[in-house]
Protein backbone atom coordinates (compact mmCIF):
# COMPACT_ATOMS: atom_id res chain seq x y z
CA UNK A 1 0.00 0.00 0.00
CA UNK A 2 2.86 2.37 0.86
CA UNK A 3 4.57 1.22 -2.34
CA UNK A 4 1.55 2.23 -4.46
CA UNK A 5 1.28 5.71 -2.95
CA UNK A 6 4.98 6.45 -3.47
CA UNK A 7 4.85 5.13 -7.02
CA UNK A 8 1.77 7.19 -7.84
CA UNK A 9 3.51 10.29 -6.50
CA UNK A 10 6.84 9.81 -8.28
CA UNK A 11 5.43 8.89 -11.67
CA UNK A 12 2.84 11.67 -11.63
CA UNK A 13 5.45 14.24 -10.62
CA UNK A 14 7.56 13.31 -13.62
CA UNK A 15 4.65 13.31 -16.08
CA UNK A 16 2.92 16.54 -15.04
CA UNK A 17 6.22 18.43 -14.80
CA UNK A 18 7.08 17.48 -18.37
CA UNK A 19 3.54 18.09 -19.60
CA UNK A 20 3.52 21.54 -18.02
CA UNK A 21 6.70 22.31 -19.95
CA UNK A 22 5.26 20.82 -23.14
CA UNK A 23 7.99 18.22 -23.53
CA UNK A 24 6.34 15.02 -22.35
CA UNK A 25 7.04 12.05 -24.61
CA UNK A 26 5.32 8.74 -24.01
CA UNK A 27 8.22 6.96 -25.72
CA UNK A 28 10.67 8.57 -23.29
CA UNK A 29 8.38 7.66 -20.41
CA UNK A 30 8.19 3.99 -21.38
CA UNK A 31 11.94 3.95 -21.98
CA UNK A 32 12.57 5.16 -18.41
CA UNK A 33 10.14 2.59 -17.03
CA UNK A 34 11.79 -0.20 -19.03
CA UNK A 35 15.23 0.81 -17.76
CA UNK A 36 13.98 0.94 -14.18
CA UNK A 37 11.92 -2.25 -14.05
CA UNK A 38 12.82 -4.88 -16.61
CA UNK A 39 16.57 -5.62 -16.32
CA UNK A 40 16.48 -6.52 -12.61
CA UNK A 41 13.14 -8.32 -13.06
CA UNK A 42 14.47 -10.48 -15.90
CA UNK A 43 17.65 -11.19 -13.92
CA UNK A 44 15.63 -12.50 -10.96
CA UNK A 45 13.33 -14.53 -13.23
CA UNK A 46 16.35 -16.15 -14.89
CA UNK A 47 17.87 -16.93 -11.50
CA UNK A 48 14.64 -18.65 -10.45
CA UNK A 49 14.62 -21.12 -13.35
CA UNK A 50 17.18 -23.70 -12.09
CA UNK A 51 15.72 -23.71 -8.57
CA UNK A 52 12.22 -24.13 -9.94
CA UNK A 53 13.40 -27.18 -11.89
CA UNK A 54 15.18 -28.66 -8.87
CA UNK A 55 12.75 -27.95 -6.05
CA UNK A 56 9.22 -27.53 -7.40
CA UNK A 57 6.85 -30.41 -7.94
CA UNK A 58 5.51 -30.76 -11.50
CA UNK A 59 2.19 -29.11 -10.58
CA UNK A 60 3.98 -26.18 -8.99
CA UNK A 61 6.48 -26.07 -11.85
CA UNK A 62 3.55 -25.77 -14.25
CA UNK A 63 2.15 -22.91 -12.16
CA UNK A 64 5.60 -21.32 -12.22
CA UNK A 65 5.61 -21.57 -16.01
CA UNK A 66 2.26 -19.78 -16.15
CA UNK A 67 3.61 -17.07 -13.87
CA UNK A 68 6.61 -16.55 -16.21
CA UNK A 69 4.17 -15.80 -19.01
CA UNK A 70 2.05 -13.53 -16.83
CA UNK A 71 5.00 -11.56 -15.44
CA UNK A 72 6.37 -11.08 -18.96
CA UNK A 73 3.02 -9.69 -20.13
CA UNK A 74 2.37 -7.46 -17.09
CA UNK A 75 -0.61 -9.55 -16.01
CA UNK A 76 0.58 -11.61 -13.03
CA UNK A 77 -2.00 -9.95 -10.77
CA UNK A 78 -4.72 -11.29 -13.06
CA UNK A 79 -3.18 -14.78 -13.05
CA UNK A 80 -2.86 -14.94 -9.27
CA UNK A 81 -6.39 -13.58 -8.88
CA UNK A 82 -7.71 -16.25 -11.23
CA UNK A 83 -5.73 -19.00 -9.48
CA UNK A 84 -6.78 -17.95 -5.98
CA UNK A 85 -9.26 -20.27 -4.31
CA UNK A 86 -10.00 -22.84 -1.66
CA UNK A 87 -7.40 -25.36 -2.84
CA UNK A 88 -4.79 -22.94 -4.17
CA UNK A 89 -1.11 -23.53 -3.51
CA UNK A 90 -0.11 -21.63 -0.39
CA UNK A 91 0.93 -18.09 -1.26
CA UNK A 92 4.26 -18.40 0.53
CA UNK A 93 5.28 -21.24 -1.84
CA UNK A 94 4.91 -19.24 -5.09
CA UNK A 95 8.26 -17.71 -6.13
CA UNK A 96 6.79 -14.92 -8.28
CA UNK A 97 3.62 -14.16 -6.34
CA UNK A 98 4.91 -10.77 -5.24
CA UNK A 99 4.99 -9.55 -8.84
CA UNK A 100 1.21 -9.02 -8.66
CA UNK A 101 1.89 -5.55 -7.23
CA UNK A 102 4.42 -4.83 -9.95
CA UNK A 103 1.77 -5.79 -12.53
CA UNK A 104 -0.68 -3.33 -10.96
CA UNK A 105 1.98 -0.63 -11.31
CA UNK A 106 2.78 -1.58 -14.88
CA UNK A 107 -0.89 -1.40 -15.82
CA UNK A 108 -1.01 2.02 -14.18
CA UNK A 109 2.07 3.08 -16.19
CA UNK A 110 0.30 2.09 -19.40
CA UNK A 111 -3.06 3.71 -18.68
CA UNK A 112 -2.29 6.83 -16.63
CA UNK A 113 -0.08 8.71 -19.14
CA UNK A 114 -2.67 8.07 -21.85
CA UNK A 115 -5.40 9.40 -19.56
CA UNK A 116 -3.43 12.59 -18.88
CA UNK A 117 -2.63 13.09 -22.56
CA UNK A 118 -6.34 12.82 -23.42
CA UNK A 119 -7.60 15.08 -20.60
CA UNK A 120 -4.77 17.60 -20.14
CA UNK A 121 -6.36 20.08 -22.52
CA UNK A 122 -9.46 20.20 -20.28
CA UNK A 123 -7.41 21.88 -17.56
CA UNK A 124 -6.15 20.82 -14.16
CA UNK A 125 -9.55 21.34 -12.53
CA UNK A 126 -11.30 18.79 -14.74
CA UNK A 127 -8.39 16.37 -14.55
CA UNK A 128 -8.65 16.42 -10.75
CA UNK A 129 -12.45 16.09 -10.85
CA UNK A 130 -12.21 13.02 -13.05
CA UNK A 131 -9.45 11.53 -10.88
CA UNK A 132 -11.52 12.22 -7.75
CA UNK A 133 -14.49 10.37 -9.25
CA UNK A 134 -12.20 7.46 -10.13
CA UNK A 135 -10.78 7.55 -6.58
CA UNK A 136 -14.21 7.35 -4.94
CA UNK A 137 -15.41 4.57 -7.25
CA UNK A 138 -12.21 2.57 -6.72
CA UNK A 139 -12.32 2.95 -2.94
CA UNK A 140 -16.03 2.12 -2.85
CA UNK A 141 -15.61 -1.03 -4.92
CA UNK A 142 -12.61 -2.06 -2.79
CA UNK A 143 -14.60 -1.61 0.42
CA UNK A 144 -17.55 -3.56 -0.97
CA UNK A 145 -15.35 -6.32 -2.37
CA UNK A 146 -13.47 -6.86 0.89
CA UNK A 147 -16.21 -6.26 3.46
CA UNK A 148 -19.52 -7.22 1.88
CA UNK A 149 -18.93 -9.51 -1.10
CA UNK A 150 -19.23 -13.24 -0.46
CA UNK A 151 -17.92 -14.71 -3.72
CA UNK A 152 -14.26 -15.72 -3.37
CA UNK A 153 -13.33 -14.37 -6.80
CA UNK A 154 -14.71 -10.92 -5.94
CA UNK A 155 -12.86 -10.88 -2.61
CA UNK A 156 -9.56 -11.93 -4.18
CA UNK A 157 -10.15 -9.59 -7.11
CA UNK A 158 -10.41 -6.68 -4.70
CA UNK A 159 -6.93 -7.57 -3.47
CA UNK A 160 -5.17 -8.23 -6.77
CA UNK A 161 -6.69 -6.00 -9.43
CA UNK A 162 -6.02 -2.42 -10.52
CA UNK A 163 -9.62 -1.13 -10.29
CA UNK A 164 -9.61 -1.71 -6.52
CA UNK A 165 -5.99 -0.71 -5.99
CA UNK A 166 -6.16 2.40 -8.14
CA UNK A 167 -7.30 4.65 -5.28
CA UNK A 168 -4.03 3.94 -3.43
CA UNK A 169 -2.01 5.08 -6.44
CA UNK A 170 -4.27 8.12 -6.71
CA UNK A 171 -3.39 9.29 -3.20
CA UNK A 172 0.17 9.67 -4.49
CA UNK A 173 -1.19 11.31 -7.65
CA UNK A 174 -3.07 13.92 -5.61
CA UNK A 175 0.05 14.61 -3.53
CA UNK A 176 2.01 15.20 -6.74
CA UNK A 177 -0.59 17.62 -8.10
CA UNK A 178 -0.68 19.50 -4.78
CA UNK A 179 3.08 19.96 -4.59
CA UNK A 180 3.25 20.93 -8.25
CA UNK A 181 0.97 23.90 -7.64
CA UNK A 182 1.68 24.60 -3.97
CA UNK A 183 4.64 24.71 -1.62
CA UNK A 184 5.07 22.61 1.49
CA UNK A 185 3.37 23.93 4.61
CA UNK A 186 5.15 26.92 6.13
CA UNK A 187 4.72 25.94 9.77
CA UNK A 188 7.56 23.78 11.05
CA UNK A 189 5.44 22.63 14.00
CA UNK A 190 2.61 21.48 11.72
CA UNK A 191 5.02 19.65 9.40
CA UNK A 192 6.66 18.05 12.43
CA UNK A 193 3.34 16.91 13.84
CA UNK A 194 1.86 15.66 10.56
CA UNK A 195 5.02 13.82 9.48
CA UNK A 196 5.18 12.08 12.87
CA UNK A 197 1.49 11.25 12.54
CA UNK A 198 2.07 9.81 9.07
CA UNK A 199 5.00 7.72 10.26
CA UNK A 200 2.93 6.52 13.22
CA UNK A 201 0.04 5.52 10.94
CA UNK A 202 2.37 3.37 8.83
CA UNK A 203 3.99 1.85 11.93
CA UNK A 204 0.57 1.13 13.43
CA UNK A 205 -0.50 -0.66 10.24
CA UNK A 206 2.60 -2.85 10.30
CA UNK A 207 2.05 -3.78 13.93
CA UNK A 208 -1.73 -4.01 14.19
CA UNK A 209 -2.84 -5.38 10.83
CA UNK A 210 -2.51 -9.05 9.94
CA UNK A 211 -3.74 -11.48 7.29
CA UNK A 212 -7.29 -11.28 8.69
CA UNK A 213 -7.47 -7.51 8.06
CA UNK A 214 -9.52 -6.94 4.90
CA UNK A 215 -7.45 -5.17 2.26
CA UNK A 216 -7.66 -2.84 0.42
CA UNK A 217 -10.70 -1.70 2.41
CA UNK A 218 -11.07 1.48 4.44
CA UNK A 219 -8.43 0.03 6.75
CA UNK A 220 -5.90 0.71 3.99
CA UNK A 221 -6.56 4.43 4.36
CA UNK A 222 -4.37 4.37 7.47
CA UNK A 223 -1.04 3.43 5.82
CA UNK A 224 -1.83 5.20 2.55
CA UNK A 225 -2.83 8.51 4.11
CA UNK A 226 0.16 8.11 6.43
CA UNK A 227 2.40 7.81 3.38
CA UNK A 228 0.75 10.86 1.84
CA UNK A 229 1.48 12.85 4.98
CA UNK A 230 5.15 11.85 4.80
CA UNK A 231 5.35 13.00 1.18
CA UNK A 232 3.73 16.34 1.99
CA UNK A 233 5.19 17.10 5.41
CA UNK A 234 8.50 15.25 5.98
CA UNK A 235 10.45 18.36 4.96
CA UNK A 236 14.03 19.23 6.00
CA UNK A 237 14.58 19.78 9.73
CA UNK A 238 11.67 17.50 10.74
CA UNK A 239 12.54 14.39 12.75
CA UNK A 240 11.18 12.06 10.09
CA UNK A 241 13.20 13.78 7.36
CA UNK A 242 16.34 13.37 9.47
CA UNK A 243 15.50 9.73 10.05
CA UNK A 244 14.85 9.02 6.37
CA UNK A 245 18.04 10.90 5.43
CA UNK A 246 20.32 8.55 7.36
CA UNK A 247 22.85 6.95 5.02
CA UNK A 248 21.70 3.47 5.98
CA UNK A 249 18.07 4.27 5.15
CA UNK A 250 19.04 6.00 1.91
CA UNK A 251 21.11 2.94 0.98
CA UNK A 252 18.16 0.64 1.62
CA UNK A 253 16.07 2.94 -0.56
CA UNK A 254 18.54 2.64 -3.44
CA UNK A 255 18.37 -1.16 -3.45
CA UNK A 256 14.71 -1.40 -2.38
CA UNK A 257 13.39 -2.42 -5.81
CA UNK A 258 15.90 -5.25 -6.14
CA UNK A 259 15.26 -6.27 -2.53
CA UNK A 260 11.55 -6.42 -3.35
CA UNK A 261 12.30 -8.67 -6.32
CA UNK A 262 14.57 -11.06 -4.41
CA UNK A 263 12.79 -11.58 -1.10
CA UNK A 264 9.83 -13.69 -2.26
CA UNK A 265 11.76 -16.15 -4.48
CA UNK A 266 14.32 -16.77 -1.71
CA UNK A 267 11.64 -17.38 0.92
CA UNK A 268 9.41 -19.42 -1.41
CA UNK A 269 12.17 -21.73 -2.62
CA UNK A 270 13.39 -22.19 0.96
CA UNK A 271 9.90 -23.18 2.08
CA UNK A 272 9.54 -25.54 -0.88
CA UNK A 273 12.89 -27.10 -0.07
CA UNK A 274 12.12 -27.76 3.62
CA UNK A 275 8.41 -28.43 2.94
CA UNK A 276 7.18 -26.09 5.61
CA UNK A 277 8.08 -23.15 7.77
CA UNK A 278 11.66 -21.93 7.75
CA UNK A 279 13.50 -21.71 11.07
CA UNK A 280 13.99 -18.19 12.47
CA UNK A 281 17.76 -18.33 12.05
CA UNK A 282 17.34 -19.34 8.43
CA UNK A 283 14.84 -16.51 7.91
CA UNK A 284 17.43 -14.03 9.16
CA UNK A 285 20.03 -15.52 6.82
CA UNK A 286 17.58 -15.32 3.91
CA UNK A 287 16.78 -11.68 4.68
CA UNK A 288 20.47 -10.81 4.74
CA UNK A 289 20.96 -12.76 1.51
CA UNK A 290 18.13 -10.85 -0.16
CA UNK A 291 19.83 -7.56 0.74
CA UNK A 292 23.18 -8.78 -0.60
CA UNK A 293 21.55 -9.98 -3.81
CA UNK A 294 19.68 -6.68 -4.01
CA UNK A 295 22.95 -4.75 -3.81
CA UNK A 296 24.47 -6.97 -6.50
CA UNK A 297 21.45 -6.44 -8.78
CA UNK A 298 21.46 -2.70 -8.20
CA UNK A 299 25.19 -2.35 -8.78
CA UNK A 300 25.65 -4.66 -11.77
CA UNK A 301 22.22 -4.78 -13.40
CA UNK A 302 20.13 -1.73 -12.53
CA UNK A 303 22.84 0.96 -12.74
CA UNK A 304 24.33 -0.09 -16.11
CA UNK A 305 20.93 -0.28 -17.77
CA UNK A 306 19.89 3.12 -16.39
CA UNK A 307 23.04 4.71 -17.80
CA UNK A 308 22.11 6.01 -21.26
CA UNK A 309 25.77 6.23 -22.19
CA UNK A 310 26.12 2.50 -21.68
CA UNK A 311 22.69 1.38 -22.91
CA UNK A 312 20.97 3.20 -25.77
CA UNK A 313 17.22 3.51 -26.24
CA UNK A 314 17.31 1.00 -29.08
CA UNK A 315 19.24 -1.44 -26.89
CA UNK A 316 16.85 -1.18 -23.95
CA UNK A 317 13.75 -1.67 -26.11
CA UNK A 318 15.39 -4.59 -27.93
CA UNK A 319 16.37 -6.09 -24.57
CA UNK A 320 12.85 -5.61 -23.20
CA UNK A 321 11.07 -7.18 -26.16
CA UNK A 322 13.56 -10.05 -26.39
CA UNK A 323 13.29 -10.79 -22.67
CA UNK A 324 9.51 -10.74 -22.78
CA UNK A 325 9.47 -13.14 -25.73
CA UNK A 326 12.05 -15.54 -24.24
CA UNK A 327 10.39 -15.81 -20.82
CA UNK A 328 6.96 -16.11 -22.41
CA UNK A 329 8.14 -18.98 -24.61
CA UNK A 330 9.85 -20.71 -21.67
CA UNK A 331 6.69 -20.36 -19.60
CA UNK A 332 4.48 -21.68 -22.39
CA UNK A 333 6.80 -24.67 -22.91
CA UNK A 334 6.80 -25.55 -19.19
CA UNK A 335 3.02 -25.21 -19.08
CA UNK A 336 2.45 -27.33 -22.20
CA UNK A 337 4.74 -29.99 -20.76
CA UNK A 338 2.49 -30.01 -17.66
CA UNK A 339 5.47 -29.21 -15.45
CA UNK A 340 7.28 -32.25 -16.96
CA UNK A 341 4.87 -34.46 -15.04
CA UNK A 342 5.38 -37.49 -17.29
CA UNK A 343 9.16 -37.21 -17.12
CA UNK A 344 9.19 -37.35 -13.33
CA UNK A 345 6.55 -40.07 -13.20
CA UNK A 346 8.85 -42.29 -15.25
CA UNK A 347 11.57 -41.80 -12.63
CA UNK A 348 9.31 -42.54 -9.67
CA UNK A 349 9.12 -46.22 -8.79
CA UNK A 350 7.73 -45.72 -5.29
CA UNK A 351 4.11 -44.90 -6.14
CA UNK A 352 2.22 -46.28 -9.12
CA UNK A 353 -1.44 -45.39 -8.48
CA UNK A 354 -3.65 -42.59 -7.22
CA UNK A 355 -4.53 -39.07 -8.34
CA UNK A 356 -3.00 -35.87 -6.98
CA UNK A 357 -4.23 -32.32 -7.38
CA UNK A 358 -7.93 -31.56 -7.60
CA UNK A 359 -8.71 -31.59 -11.31
CA UNK A 360 -9.05 -35.35 -11.72
CA UNK A 361 -11.15 -35.75 -8.57
CA UNK A 362 -13.67 -33.07 -9.53
CA UNK A 363 -13.77 -34.14 -13.17
CA UNK A 364 -14.44 -37.74 -12.12
CA UNK A 365 -17.30 -36.59 -9.91
CA UNK A 366 -18.81 -34.51 -12.70
CA UNK A 367 -18.57 -37.31 -15.26
CA UNK A 368 -19.93 -40.11 -13.08
CA UNK A 369 -22.71 -38.49 -11.07
CA UNK A 370 -25.79 -36.38 -11.67
CA UNK A 371 -25.87 -32.69 -10.77
CA UNK A 372 -27.97 -31.74 -7.76
CA UNK A 373 -31.60 -31.76 -8.87
CA UNK A 374 -32.58 -28.76 -6.76
CA UNK A 375 -31.78 -25.78 -8.99
CA UNK A 376 -31.35 -23.28 -6.14
CA UNK A 377 -28.88 -25.54 -4.33
CA UNK A 378 -27.01 -26.20 -7.57
CA UNK A 379 -26.69 -22.54 -8.51
CA UNK A 380 -25.28 -21.62 -5.08
CA UNK A 381 -22.77 -24.47 -5.04
CA UNK A 382 -19.01 -24.09 -4.91
CA UNK A 383 -17.13 -24.75 -8.13
CA UNK A 384 -13.66 -25.85 -9.16
CA UNK A 385 -12.74 -23.92 -12.31
CA UNK A 386 -16.25 -24.28 -13.66
CA UNK A 387 -16.89 -27.79 -12.30
CA UNK A 388 -19.91 -27.46 -10.00
CA UNK A 389 -19.35 -29.20 -6.67
CA UNK A 390 -22.86 -30.45 -6.04
CA UNK A 391 -23.65 -33.96 -7.25
CA UNK A 392 -25.93 -36.83 -6.33
CA UNK A 393 -25.91 -40.55 -7.08
CA UNK A 394 -28.49 -40.34 -9.86
CA UNK A 395 -31.55 -38.40 -10.91
CA UNK A 396 -33.57 -40.26 -8.26
CA UNK A 397 -34.44 -38.45 -5.05
CA UNK A 398 -31.51 -38.59 -2.59
CA UNK A 399 -32.02 -40.43 0.69
CA UNK A 400 -28.64 -39.73 2.33
CA UNK A 401 -27.06 -36.27 2.54
CA UNK A 402 -23.32 -35.82 3.07
CA UNK A 403 -23.13 -32.42 4.78
CA UNK A 404 -20.27 -30.12 5.79
CA UNK A 405 -17.27 -28.70 3.97
CA UNK A 406 -14.68 -30.19 1.62
CA UNK A 407 -13.80 -32.76 4.30
CA UNK A 408 -17.33 -34.10 3.89
CA UNK A 409 -17.25 -33.80 0.11
CA UNK A 410 -14.32 -36.18 -0.25
CA UNK A 411 -16.36 -38.98 1.39
CA UNK A 412 -19.11 -38.93 -1.25
CA UNK A 413 -17.49 -41.06 -3.97
CA UNK A 414 -16.65 -43.92 -1.64
CA UNK A 415 -19.97 -43.89 0.17
CA UNK A 416 -21.89 -44.11 -3.09
CA UNK A 417 -19.62 -46.88 -4.38
CA UNK A 418 -20.26 -49.15 -1.40
CA UNK A 419 -23.96 -48.89 -0.65
CA UNK A 420 -27.23 -48.81 -2.55
CA UNK A 421 -28.58 -45.59 -1.07
CA UNK A 422 -29.07 -42.47 -3.14
CA UNK A 423 -26.48 -39.93 -1.94
CA UNK A 424 -26.14 -36.20 -2.35
CA UNK A 425 -23.30 -34.09 -1.02
CA UNK A 426 -24.10 -30.58 0.20
CA UNK A 427 -21.01 -28.59 1.07
CA UNK A 428 -19.72 -25.04 1.17
CA UNK A 429 -16.63 -23.28 2.35
CA UNK A 430 -17.12 -21.50 5.66
CA UNK A 431 -18.47 -22.89 8.91
CA UNK A 432 -20.84 -25.88 8.59
CA UNK A 433 -23.24 -24.96 11.40
CA UNK A 434 -26.77 -23.66 11.72
CA UNK A 435 -27.24 -19.89 11.65
CA UNK A 436 -24.14 -19.54 9.47
CA UNK A 437 -24.99 -17.87 6.16
CA UNK A 438 -22.77 -20.28 4.26
CA UNK A 439 -24.65 -23.40 5.39
CA UNK A 440 -28.07 -22.55 6.81
CA UNK A 441 -29.84 -22.87 3.46
CA UNK A 442 -28.33 -26.36 3.03
CA UNK A 443 -29.56 -27.35 6.49
CA UNK A 444 -33.04 -26.05 5.63
CA UNK A 445 -33.00 -28.07 2.42
CA UNK A 446 -32.07 -31.27 4.27
CA UNK A 447 -34.64 -30.74 7.02
CA UNK A 448 -37.47 -29.99 4.59
CA UNK A 449 -36.63 -32.84 2.22
CA UNK A 450 -38.73 -35.79 3.37
CA UNK A 451 -36.81 -38.23 1.18
CA UNK A 452 -33.54 -37.58 3.03
CA UNK A 453 -33.54 -39.92 6.03
CA UNK A 454 -29.86 -39.88 6.97
CA UNK A 455 -27.23 -37.15 7.31
CA UNK A 456 -23.50 -37.88 7.30
CA UNK A 457 -21.93 -34.90 9.03
CA UNK A 458 -18.22 -34.16 8.73
CA UNK A 459 -15.93 -31.18 8.41
CA UNK A 460 -12.43 -29.96 9.05
CA UNK A 461 -13.14 -30.51 12.74
CA UNK A 462 -9.85 -29.22 14.13
CA UNK A 463 -9.97 -25.99 12.13
CA UNK A 464 -13.47 -25.12 13.37
CA UNK A 465 -12.72 -26.29 16.93
CA UNK A 466 -9.61 -24.11 17.04
CA UNK A 467 -11.24 -21.11 15.39
CA UNK A 468 -14.26 -20.92 17.68
CA UNK A 469 -12.81 -22.43 20.86
CA UNK A 470 -14.47 -25.40 22.55
CA UNK A 471 -17.42 -23.60 24.27
CA UNK A 472 -18.64 -21.82 21.11
CA UNK A 473 -17.82 -24.80 18.90
CA UNK A 474 -19.83 -27.06 21.18
CA UNK A 475 -22.84 -24.73 21.18
CA UNK A 476 -22.83 -24.44 17.39
CA UNK A 477 -22.44 -28.18 16.93
CA UNK A 478 -25.23 -28.99 19.39
CA UNK A 479 -27.58 -26.48 17.75
CA UNK A 480 -26.95 -28.05 14.36
CA UNK A 481 -27.33 -31.60 15.65
CA UNK A 482 -30.58 -30.67 17.37
CA UNK A 483 -32.01 -29.36 14.12
CA UNK A 484 -31.27 -32.64 12.36
CA UNK A 485 -32.43 -34.93 15.15
CA UNK A 486 -35.61 -32.89 15.77
CA UNK A 487 -36.38 -33.38 12.07
CA UNK A 488 -36.06 -37.16 12.64
CA UNK A 489 -32.92 -37.51 10.57
CA UNK A 490 -30.51 -40.33 11.30
CA UNK A 491 -27.16 -38.69 12.01
CA UNK A 492 -23.69 -40.12 11.50
CA UNK A 493 -20.62 -38.17 12.60
CA UNK A 494 -17.37 -38.94 10.78
CA UNK A 495 -14.07 -37.99 12.41
CA UNK A 496 -11.38 -36.42 10.27
CA UNK A 497 -8.51 -38.13 8.49
CA UNK A 498 -4.90 -37.03 9.15
CA UNK A 499 -3.70 -33.63 7.93
CA UNK A 500 -0.15 -34.26 6.74
CA UNK A 501 0.91 -30.60 6.67
CA UNK A 502 2.78 -31.26 3.41
CA UNK A 503 1.31 -31.65 -0.03
CA UNK A 504 0.75 -35.05 -1.63
CA UNK A 505 2.87 -33.84 -4.54
CA UNK A 506 5.90 -33.82 -2.25
CA UNK A 507 5.27 -37.47 -1.43
CA UNK A 508 4.34 -38.50 -4.95
CA UNK A 509 7.53 -37.37 -6.62
CA UNK A 510 9.92 -39.15 -4.30
CA UNK A 511 12.47 -39.76 -7.06
CA UNK A 512 12.71 -36.12 -8.14
CA UNK A 513 13.66 -34.91 -4.70
CA UNK A 514 15.60 -38.00 -3.53
CA UNK A 515 13.28 -38.25 -0.59
CA UNK A 516 12.80 -41.08 1.84
CA UNK A 517 9.44 -42.77 2.22
CA UNK A 518 9.16 -41.03 5.58
CA UNK A 519 8.36 -37.86 3.62
CA UNK A 520 4.94 -39.45 3.06
CA UNK A 521 4.35 -39.86 6.80
CA UNK A 522 3.72 -38.05 10.05
CA UNK A 523 4.16 -39.48 13.52
CA UNK A 524 1.12 -40.80 15.34
CA UNK A 525 1.77 -38.29 18.13
CA UNK A 526 1.52 -35.46 15.57
CA UNK A 527 -1.80 -36.86 14.41
CA UNK A 528 -3.06 -37.12 17.97
CA UNK A 529 -2.38 -33.39 18.37
CA UNK A 530 -4.87 -32.85 15.52
CA UNK A 531 -7.63 -34.61 17.43
CA UNK A 532 -8.32 -32.17 20.25
CA UNK A 533 -11.94 -32.10 19.16
CA UNK A 534 -12.44 -35.88 19.38
CA UNK A 535 -13.25 -36.26 23.12
CA UNK A 536 -16.04 -33.69 22.75
CA UNK A 537 -17.32 -35.44 19.64
CA UNK A 538 -17.39 -38.77 21.47
CA UNK A 539 -19.29 -37.25 24.39
CA UNK A 540 -21.89 -35.69 22.09
CA UNK A 541 -22.27 -38.93 20.13
CA UNK A 542 -22.90 -40.82 23.38
CA UNK A 543 -25.35 -38.24 24.74
CA UNK A 544 -27.38 -38.15 21.51
CA UNK A 545 -26.99 -41.86 20.73
CA UNK A 546 -25.33 -41.05 17.42
CA UNK A 547 -22.96 -43.10 15.32
CA UNK A 548 -19.41 -41.76 15.37
CA UNK A 549 -17.07 -43.38 12.85
CA UNK A 550 -13.32 -42.79 12.92
CA UNK A 551 -11.52 -43.90 9.72
CA UNK A 552 -8.01 -43.04 10.96
CA UNK A 553 -7.05 -46.71 11.35
CA UNK A 554 -6.90 -46.89 7.54
CA UNK A 555 -3.95 -44.50 7.58
CA UNK A 556 -2.32 -44.90 10.98
CA UNK A 557 -0.78 -47.49 13.24
CA UNK A 558 0.51 -46.78 16.75
CA UNK A 559 3.73 -45.26 15.35
CA UNK A 560 2.88 -43.27 12.25
CA UNK A 561 0.29 -42.20 9.69
CA UNK A 562 1.01 -42.55 5.98
CA UNK A 563 -0.63 -41.21 2.84
CA UNK A 564 0.61 -44.24 0.85
CA UNK A 565 -0.74 -47.78 0.93
CA UNK A 566 0.22 -50.61 -1.40
CA UNK A 567 2.04 -48.21 -3.76
CA UNK A 568 -1.11 -46.09 -4.02
CA UNK A 569 -1.15 -42.48 -2.88
CA UNK A 570 -4.27 -41.71 -0.87
CA UNK A 571 -4.32 -37.90 -0.83
CA UNK A 572 -4.65 -35.20 -3.50
CA UNK A 573 -3.12 -32.47 -1.32
CA UNK A 574 -2.21 -32.42 2.37
CA UNK A 575 -5.70 -33.01 3.80
CA UNK A 576 -8.16 -34.13 1.09
CA UNK A 577 -8.75 -37.72 0.03
CA UNK A 578 -8.34 -38.68 -3.62
CA UNK A 579 -10.44 -41.15 -5.59
CA UNK A 580 -8.89 -44.43 -4.28
CA UNK A 581 -8.92 -43.31 -0.65
CA UNK A 582 -12.47 -41.97 -0.88
CA UNK A 583 -13.51 -45.49 -1.90
CA UNK A 584 -11.41 -46.96 0.91
CA UNK A 585 -12.89 -44.68 3.55
CA UNK A 586 -16.40 -44.97 2.12
CA UNK A 587 -16.28 -48.74 2.41
CA UNK A 588 -15.02 -48.43 6.00
CA UNK A 589 -17.84 -46.07 6.96
CA UNK A 590 -20.53 -48.26 5.40
CA UNK A 591 -19.11 -51.40 7.00
CA UNK A 592 -19.02 -49.80 10.44
CA UNK A 593 -22.43 -48.12 10.30
CA UNK A 594 -25.55 -49.97 11.39
CA UNK A 595 -27.57 -47.34 9.52
CA UNK A 596 -25.82 -47.69 6.15
CA UNK A 597 -24.76 -51.35 6.14
CA UNK A 598 -27.71 -53.28 4.76
CA UNK A 599 -25.77 -56.52 5.07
Amino acid sequence: DVFFVISGYLITTIIISEMAEGKFSIVNFYERRARRILPALFFVMAACLPFAWLWLTPNDLKDFGQSLVAVSTFSSNILFWWESGYFDTAAELKPLLHTWSLAVEEQYYILFPIFLMLTWRLGIKWVLILLSIAFLISLGVAEWGTQYATHSKIISGAFFLLPTRGWELLIGVFAAFYLKHNTHLKSHAVNQMLSLLGFGMIAYSIIAFDKTTPFPSLYALIPTIGTGLLILCAVPKTLIHKLLSLKFIVGIGLISYSAYLWHQPLLAFARNKVEGDVAELHLIILCITSLLMAWFSWRFVEKPFRNKNQTTRKSIFTFAITGMIIFTLIGIYITQKNGFFDYFIEQNSEITNGDIGHDEFHMYTKENYAPCSDQTIYEKAENWYGLIRCQQSSNNNPTVAVFGDSHAEHLFLGLDAHSDYEYIYLIRGGYPFSEEESHQYLIDYIINNKDIKTVIYSMYWLSNYTFFGEPVFKDKLLNTINLFTNANKNLILVADVPDFRFDAKSCYFVAKFNREKTKCEISFSDFQAQRKYLPLLKTIATDFNLELIDPSALFCDDQKCSMVKDQTILYRDNEHLNIPSSRLVGEFIVRNSTILDKN
